[in-house]
């Protein structure tokens, strides 16, 4: 730069014509080897990140962002989540964190820990919740380098980046600052206007190098909660002709449902709390190829369960809390972790069931180390479907919780009955 002036160390405020900062990568600072470095370093102990991106606000993009990245921790992930919507930062809500106190450390920013995930947002650092923050793009680059630099991440499988909607600032920081980001997960609805603007996010991802995922349809339909009819309240099928035209993967179509709206408010994930929602059930078929990006990992109670001698795991198709009659089409599955020398439960991890499929249930149980399937009924072409498997099947088992079912099969007492649902 020129000698005349002195430079003030941050990319792109330097008035100097000559002044190469000024072109330069946010990471590309005076004197900024160390600190590209220490972002390097950081972020090479991330396996995958990943950008959730819409082309327009109010398409619910940090609702996918936060539901993604609680589905990926309640598999067994390490998962971080990363905030980086400068003016309007949505996770501290969504969470029902935003008084969560950040705490510096001589190796980094500590984030904020919900449940299992690291979880990092501005939000977190406003003395008021209300409070505006006005920044110009050098700001806002400077304090998404740190977040990414300087929050102590450590090892994870997963970082799930909510950016804020469009192609500014905050999504080019992010993309010139991460080196080879795993890819991209565009957010839009069915209405043409908003798969206008998805169209400049997916030319975005394009001109830069970033991989698309797929795309996630939000708000697909209204589910009446009294009946369970879905009304189509916008254009069908605009997510789909998307996918078409870009050629990426339609990862899933998420209808309207109050339990996400409530949920969000409350601060609690909706497919953490309301997995037996039409919205919950359409979101496992999204979270199910972000998955594959990773090795089996296996979940805590797994790990718990490994770790003795003698040990088995049992699904349990559950409805309402209690074992479900109709295998095929239960919401949940209760995977039930038990000590079979002791005859005692280890412990119990709810996961949604994928969408409904022929064929799809025994691979998707297999992968989860499950031994024994307890059900009411099944038909005998799905019980050979588990055999191939290894998995082995018990039908006519009573409507009561899985644990009960679980402990009366250890003991011997489990009462069983006709297959209720042999088809």
């Amino acid at each position: 730069m020129s000698d005349s002036s002195e430079c003030t160390g941050t990319c792109g405020t330097c008035a100097q014509d000559g002044c190469a900062e000024r072109t330069e990568a946010p990471a590309q600072t005076c004197g900024g080897n160390q600190d590209q470095a220490a972002l390097k370093n950081r972020m090479a102990k991330i396996k995958h990140k990943i950008i959730v991106l819409s082309g327009k606000g109010g398409v619910g993009k940090s609702t996918v962002a936060v539901n993604l990245a609680t589905a990926l921790a309640m598999e067994g992930r390490d998962v971080g989540l990363l905030d980086v919507d400068i003016h309007g930062p949505s996770v501290p809500t969504m969470l029902g964190r935003f008084e969560a106190p950040v705490q510096n450390t001589a190796t980094g920013i500590k984030p904020v820990s919900v449940d299992s995930m690291k979880v990092m947002s501005i939000g977190f650092l406003l003395q008021d919740r209300d409070d505006a923050v006005i920044w110009r793009g050098p700001m806002k680059m400077g304090v998404i380098q740190q977040f990414l630099q300087d929050v102590e991440w450590g090892e994870l499988d997963y970082l799930i980046i909510d950016s804020p909607p469009g192609t500014g600032d905050e999504p080019l920081s992010v993309c010139q600052l991460i080196d080879n980001p795993t890819g991209a997960v565009v957010v839009t609805t069915p209405q043409e206007v908003a798969a206008a603007d998805v169209r400049k996010s997916l030319n975005f991802c394009n001109q830069l190098g970033i991989p698309v995922l797929g795309l996630v349809e939000n708000m697909s339909g209204f589910v009446c909660p009294k009946c369970g009819e879905v009304t189509e309240i916008f254009k069908v099928g605009g997510g789909q002709r998307l996918a078409d035209t870009f050629q990426v993967p339609l990862l899933g179509c998420i209808p309207i449902d109050p339990s996400v709206g409530a949920a969000c408010d409350d601060g609690t994930p909706f497919i953490y709390h309301h997995a037996n929602s039409p919205a919950a059930k359409a979101f496992a078929g999204v979270v199910a190829p972000i998955l594959r990006l990773t090795e089996t990992k296996k979940t805590k109670s797994q790990t718990a369960a490994s770790t003795k001698e003698n040990t088995m795991r049992i699904a349990v198709p559950v409805a309402e809390g209690k074992l479900a009659m109709h295998f095929g089409h239960c919401a949940t599955f209760a995977l039930v972790d038990v000590d079979t020398e002791n005859k005692t439960v280890l412990g119990r991890e709810d996961v949604p069931a994928p969408p409904h499929q022929p064929g799809l249930l025994p691979p998707w149980l297999a992968e989860r180390n499950v031994n024994l399937v307890i059900a009411g009924g099944m038909g005998q072409r799905a019980q050979a479907l588990f055999a191939e498997h290894g998995i082995t099947v018990l039908v006519g088992a009573p409507a009561e919780t899985p644990e009960d079912v679980a402990t009366q099969y250890l003991a011997g007492t489990l009462q069983t009955g006709a297959n209720v649902c042999d088809h």
